[in-house]
């Protein structure tokens, strides 16, 4: 019983240790493909969603008011392609001897606010004679009534006074 159980270990042994062929796999598939077709549908999900607009899309013609100029004017909306809540902006108003004008670039960074980075340049007879303002750089629009009038936050002008700068949407 001794020499069969020997006989048993050493064969159980040979049988475990010896060398099996390694079946050749035609199927093989190189990664560098699929990590490519894998990064190629990621960018195409991230396009589609940079695209979009977090909030609501303000691309047009909106009406735009100062609180010392009769009527309203237009400042215009453009989206950029390919960024989601960017716009380039331009608008004017202009009545008798008094006018303003923006330009520049707007991103909308909430439902309340959006941030200007620009020129708004404005004339008002009632303010140093007419002599032309200039506000430049980051300023904000900030809307209280639920996002259907939005005013610039800088309202203190060359001359000290409040003034009311507003895009309705």
């Amino acid at each position: 019983m001794k020499n069969f159980l020997t006989a048993l270990a050493i064969t159980a042994l040979l049988v475990s240790c010896s060398k099996k062929e390694a079946a050749p796999t035609s199927n093989k598939v190189d990664s560098t493909k699929i990590v490519d077709s894998i990064n190629a549908a990621r960018t195409k999900i991230n396009d589609s969603i940079k695209s979009k607009n977090h909030f609501k899309d303000f691309s047009g013609t909106h009406k735009f008011t100062h609180n010392s100029i009769k009527g309203s004017g237009s400042v215009d909306f453009k989206k950029i392609d390919g960024e989601r809540d960017h716009y380039d902006v331009s608008g004017n108003i202009k009545s008798g001897k008094n006018s303003l004008k923006i330009k520049g670039f707007m991103a909308v960074v909430s439902d309340k606010h959006m941030n200007f980075t620009g020129e708004i340049t404005q004339s008002i007879s009632g303010n140093d004679n007419g002599k032309p303002y200039m506000r430049k750089g980051t300023k904000t629009f900030m809307s209280k009534d639920g996002g259907k009038t939005y005013r610039l936050q800088d309202m203190v002008n060359g001359s000290g006074f409040v003034e009311y700068i507003d895009i309705h949407y």
